[in-house]
């Protein structure tokens, strides 16, 4: 390491008239960030006049910096810079441009955060959890689950590969973001797509509320239900379990992509708007005894079969369960030996509750008829006995 020199006459002179005079504060420090005025500038290193002071320069890596301020500099600008020593091999301050820069690259994003103003930002690449961007010339993230709607990626199953895939294909785009989170200390910046969609988007939401019809188009198809494009560029998503009153499995066996559908507003969270097919039709379970009764013997369609039983259609609106240990009065390990997915055979209803969208099927009943009359014969009496007072009794 090169042994540093003394500080010219001139920089002593200046010190000790600025220590002479009293005014400390005059005097920057390791870490101040001061102004100056662009003497030289070079390929590895830019001059500065510290006015009424010295002469200071920063070089090499300290003349890049995140704020993008120092990419053009030319004599008699006037810039700021971090001060890193007081005195280097040349008796001049050391400065750094990256210091200062960094400082002001982060703070700037810290306004962007509190006013929370929508800013355009650079797609650089991608991983499975969401995409790496670039907000001016400080690196930051965008989570998957900040992406607007519109771009999220709807994977079949959830496909981590497919969805690194799409996530790949922003590289290169500029999205409009809001800044979200800020840590300088761990260089932490978060934005999000969907906070910015939200903003654009109010005025189109306000003219929407909960227990709207729309009509609409399917956007697509996933595991856990469809999307429906409504209104001027608003998408809303019907969950599975709002498709219809029976059990659906595959949102794929209702609806396809580009179908025109009516949905009713259920929920309104920001830009998330909840939809629901089977709001906008009477529930058919509100006249079920109407059409079934216990004990009844019916037909039904077994449509899939779970280690704890099977599902069976009993019409196009009522599905029914039969629990595994109503299929035998042997044990069942599984389903699929007492029942074959997709027969039609008879069953026995054994339970109903409208209310919670339940009814309760049997075959192991079945196989005792006799049994099952006298116990509906035994249920009938006790019924009748209960509801019948007792004959009064006279003596002679």
């Amino acid at each position: 390491m090169a042994k540093r020199k003394q500080l010219e006459p001139t920089t002593n002179a200046a010190m000790e008239q600025l220590l002479a005079s009293g005014d400390a504060t005059a005097v920057p420090k390791v870490g101040d960030i001061i102004e100056g005025v662009v003497l030289t500038v070079g390929k590895r290193e830019v001059r500065l006049d510290i006015p009424g002071f010295t002469t200071g320069i920063a070089r090499g890596r300290e003349l890049t910096d995140e704020s993008g301020e120092y990419s053009n500099l030319k004599v008699g600008d006037k810039v700021a810079a971090t001060v890193l020593e007081l005195e280097n091999e040349r008796g001049e301050l050391e400065l750094s441009f990256r210091h200062a820069g960094h400082q002001k690259a982060w703070g700037h994003l810290e306004e962007l955060r509190q006013s929370a103003e929508i800013v355009s930002v650079l797609v650089v690449d991608a991983n499975k959890g969401g995409l790496m961007i670039k907000l001016g010339q400080v690196a930051g993230f965008l989570p998957v689950s900040q992406l607007a709607v519109e771009h999220y990626p709807r994977v079949e199953g959830g496909d981590k590969n497919r969805i690194l895939e799409l996530l790949k294909q922003f590289a290169g785009q500029a999205l409009e973001v809001k800044v979200i989170t800020v840590q300088e200390a761990d260089e932490k910046l978060i934005v999000s797509e969907r906070a910015a969609w939200e903003e654009q988007q109010k005025d189109k939401l306000g003219q929407y509320k909960v227990g709207d019809a729309i009509e609409g188009k399917i956007s697509g198809v996933v595991d856990f239900g469809c999307f429906v494009e409504f209104g001027e560029g608003l998408e809303g998503l019907v969950h599975i379990s709002e498709l219809a009153w029976q059990r659906i499995d595959n949102p794929r066996d209702m609806v396809k992509v580009g179908d025109r559908v009516k949905a009713k507003i259920i929920n309104i969270d920001g830009s998330k708007i909840s939809l629901s097919f089977r709001r906008l039709i009477d529930d058919p379970w509100r006249k079920v005894d109407e059409r079934y009764h216990v004990n009844d013997m019916v037909q039904g369609k077994v449509l899939k079969a779970n280690p704890f039983g099977v599902f069976v259609e009993l019409d196009p609106e009522i599905h029914g369960l039969a629990h595994v240990s109503e299929l035998s009065d042997k044990p069942v390990k599984d389903p699929t030996e007492i029942v074959k997915i997709g027969e039609t055979r008879p069953w026995r209803i054994i339970s109903m509750d409208p209310k919670e969208h339940r009814l309760g099927l049997s075959l192991k009943v079945l196989e005792h008829p006799s049994d099952s009359a006298d116990e509906a014969k035994m249920e009938e009496q006790t019924a009748v006995e209960t509801a019948t007072p007792p004959a009064e009794t006279t003596t002679a």
